[in-house]
């Protein structure tokens, strides 16, 4: 038997093993470019990143060929996990691979005010599903910036005595069912050139009161072209 530390000679006929990809070379899944995504829209929300940073990191992942090029996107975020060839394997049972990422939020975002004002703007993650209710108040809910999480977002809109404002990217879908009693209910539907592009239903109903939901100009939402058609 030779000593451990020198080679075991090859059987006769068979091949020395082939020399193995650099683990930075090998090629990038879809899960993989998915995972970077993932940390990247947490790193946006969370204001580490600015819009364009983003839009830029987030274009380069799904873009990405190889796990060398995805590693560099999230090295300078507190969420960064090495790709290594064990996390990109295939099937839950992998080794060494994450947890897998929980589901987009699914309980509601309430918004609730009366004889006052409630606004949410800016970088924020939208869900599911959205519930305003203003009575004797106003409501500003602008998700023109905001961070979507869900292919399709439900508002229920319902005031008394109050308004509610809503505002949208140029292009997602909206779309509107709701009535007025002594107020106004308004919906400025629109259809999105991509038959992709996330769709934002707003229903409820304005009693003495107003609720208006519409495209905000020059406001459009950038990551979900690259997110449904991948890389």
């Amino acid at each position: 038997m030779p000593p451990s530390d020198q080679p075991v000679p090859l059987a006769k006929g068979s091949q020395p093993p082939a020399n193995r990809v650099a683990e930075a070379e090998l090629r990038a899944s879809d899960a993989d470019r998915e995972r970077i995504a993932e940390l990247l829209r947490d790193a946006y929300a969370e204001g580490r990143l600015t819009a364009d940073e983003h839009a830029e990191r987030l274009d380069a992942a799904y873009h990405a060929r190889t796990l060398g090029e995805l590693v560099p996107l999230t090295r300078d975020l507190p969420n960064h996990q090495p790709l290594t060839a064990e996390r990109s394997a295939v099937g839950p049972a992998a080794a060494g691979a994450p947890a897998p990422r929980p589901p987009a939020r699914q309980e509601p975002i309430s918004l609730w005010t009366a004889f006052g004002g409630v606004s949410r703007k800016g970088r924020w993650q939208v869900g599911s599903e959205i519930r305003a209710t203003a009575v004797f108040g106003g409501i500003d809910l602008d998700l023109s910036d905001a961070v979507f999480e869900s292919p399709e977002v439900l508002i229920v809109a319902n005031t008394f005595c109050g308004g509610i404002d809503i505002k949208v990217p140029e292009n997602v879908t909206l779309i509107g069912e709701g009535f007025g009693i002594f107020g106004g209910f308004d919906v400025r539907e629109q259809t999105a050139a991509d038959p992709h592009a996330p769709v934002v239903r707003v229903k409820g109903s304005a009693v003495l009161g107003g609720v208006e939901a519409k495209p905000k100009r020059g406001a459009k939402l950038k990551e979900w072209v690259r997110r449904q058609l991948g890389s």
